[in-house]
């Protein structure tokens, strides 16, 4: 067993947001995203992974296949890995996001025939 306290992965810096790592096991990472007001993670995807994030702290915007969403504390989501997603903190307060990345195996979705 592995115990982290994820007090300890909110850390802000003035200059960018900071990506700070829990656990990094196999095909799966788990994380926290810090955000001080105005900053912002860029449009992306993670093919072959599942997402899930947990607003922990603030709020802000999630942006998923270019459609914004307002996204507060204690909300969590799945974005799976064929969708475009991007997140700002457009609020005067910091904001941290809990953040599970799994990669999905290639077997769920090949059929045997």
């Amino acid at each position: 067993m592995e115990k982290k306290i994820i007090a300890d992965a909110i850390q802000y810096q003035e200059e960018r947001f900071t990506k700070r790592i829990l656990f990094q096991k196999g095909d799966s990472l788990v994380f926290v995203l810090n955000f001080m007001p105005g900053q912002q993670l860029p449009v992306h995807k993670h093919p072959g992974s599942e997402v899930y994030i947990l607003a922990i702290k603030g709020e802000g915007t999630i942006q998923v296949n270019d459609v914004d969403n307002p996204f507060a504390e204690g909300e969590i989501l799945h974005i799976a890995g064929d969708e475009s997603f991007a997140y700002k903190n457009n609020s005067d307060q910091p904001a941290s996001l809990h953040v599970v990345l799994s990669k999905t195996p290639s077997s769920m979705y090949s059929k045997e025939i």
